[in-house]
């Protein structure tokens, strides 16, 4: 008798496929290299259209011009922001610039709620 168990593991058996994996390590690699390659040289050798003659998209183009559009947009918000002008003339409401509104706001507070006990209700 060996000086092993021989029913448990086969070890021609194990060694293969440990040669298998290894293998196919190996080409999966050779492989993703190739390919690596490939792709690389056909991307050389495409032709890329400048900037400037670049395809608009089909009309109605929206937004042509979005950096502008925001800049412009912010502009107007602070103009109303920052000026007195008519919310609604018939009610008497009006708008006044915003730190002006804080200022006044720090001197007068918050408008607080009238000390008189709400009713209580009686409920289930």
């Amino acid at each position: 008798m060996g000086a092993y168990e021989t029913r448990d593991a086969n070890i021609r058996g194990l060694t293969l496929s440990l040669v298998g994996l290894f293998v196919l390590l190996v080409i999966s690699l050779l492989a993703m290299g190739w390919m690596f390659w490939y792709l690389a040289a056909k991307e050389e050798g495409a032709v890329t259209a400048a900037p400037a003659q670049r395809e608009l998209p089909p009309a109605p183009r929206l937004q042509v011009t979005p950096e502008s559009d925001l800049e412009a947009v912010r502009r107007a918000e602070a103009a109303l922001l920052n000026s007195y002008g008519w919310v609604d003339r018939d009610a008497g409401i009006v708008r006044i610039p915003i730190d002006r509104a804080m200022e006044l706001l720090a001197e007068r507070g918050l408008p607080a709620r009238s000390s008189s006990p709400s009713p209580k209700r009686e409920g289930p």
